[in-house]
């Protein structure tokens, strides 16, 4: 469940000037730098390992620019109570900058389960001018790891997600390199685009902001690449705004499922390229 976590929201900020050609008309939607809050809760859940209850917060603060790059900053704290033992909490936290060319991510992910820290991740990933994905490990040891060709990074993934659903494309298939887990996982990734709409939410009345905002459900299937014939690791959904915003969230691990419920949210001045 950590690395499911520990990314759930560094693939949301949308890539300014990514936008599909064929919305040339429209222009490019300013990429919202902004800070958000989301309150965890238990959604539901089945079978004797499944928690009885959950409580935690993810704290997300993302700022930059298509000439700038994009940079996140991520905390989520998480406790679950099962029906017998202790509970289970963890606290993960991640940093991450994205160069607006995406030829780049550099990314550090520190994580605790139970107070006990864990191996920190840290590296960075560059893409050649043939398309090679390359990842440099500082920990949890040195290493390099090349990971072939076809890879978005995170804001990639989502800009190409906002490409379909401004086209119309329900659905989108894409390998995403986010740095999580041991910091050498690929996803496999299966996304089904919903119908637009601007119609008031749950969301928009905590967060006028975002009023009157297209916004697409998005549901989004991670599978490990290694394991092509596996079940999906976790299946997130949730609305993306279109200046990259996003709405409450469910993440559902199959045994269980978690509310994120979007409580605060505060839009921070944008840093516009020359």
């Amino acid at each position: 469940m950590k690395a499911a976590l520990a990314g759930l929201l560094m693939i949301l900020p949308l890539g300014a000037g990514l936008a599909d050609p064929g919305d040339a008309a429209e222009g490019p939607t300013p990429l919202a730098a902004h800070r958000a809050v989301y309150t965890i809760s238990l959604a539901g859940g089945s079978g004797s390992s499944a928690p009885v209850s959950a409580a935690g917060l993810i704290a997300y603060e993302f700022r930059g620019s298509a000439c700038e790059g994009y940079a996140t900053n991520f905390r989520q704290v998480t406790q679950l109570l099962r029906g017998e033992g202790e509970p289970m909490s963890s606290d993960t936290r991640s940093l991450t900058f994205e160069d607006g060319d995406a030829k780049t991510l550099r990314f550090r992910i520190d994580s605790a389960q139970a107070g006990a820290p864990e191996p920190q991740i840290d590296g960075s990933a560059t893409r050649t001018a043939a398309g090679d994905i390359s990842v440099s490990l500082s920990s949890p040891q040195k290493k390099s790891v090349d990971l072939g060709q076809d890879i978005l990074f995170p804001t990639q993934h989502v800009a190409r997600i906002i490409e379909h659903a401004k086209a119309g494309d329900g659905v989108l298939q894409a390998r995403v390199f986010d740095g999580s887990d041991t910091g050498e996982k690929i996803f496999d990734t299966l996304t089904v685009i919903g119908k637009a709409s601007t119609e008031d939410n749950s969301d928009v009345q905590r967060a006028p902001a975002l009023k009157s905002i297209r916004r697409w459900p998005i549901t989004i299937s991670y599978f490990d690449s290694s394991k092509p014939d596996g079940a999906p690791e976790y299946v997130l959904s949730f609305d993306l705004y279109e200046n990259g915003v996003s709405g409450s969230l469910k993440l559902d691990y199959g045994a269980f499922a978690l509310d994120a419920q979007l409580s605060q949210i505060e839009m921070l001045p944008i840093t516009a390229c020359p």
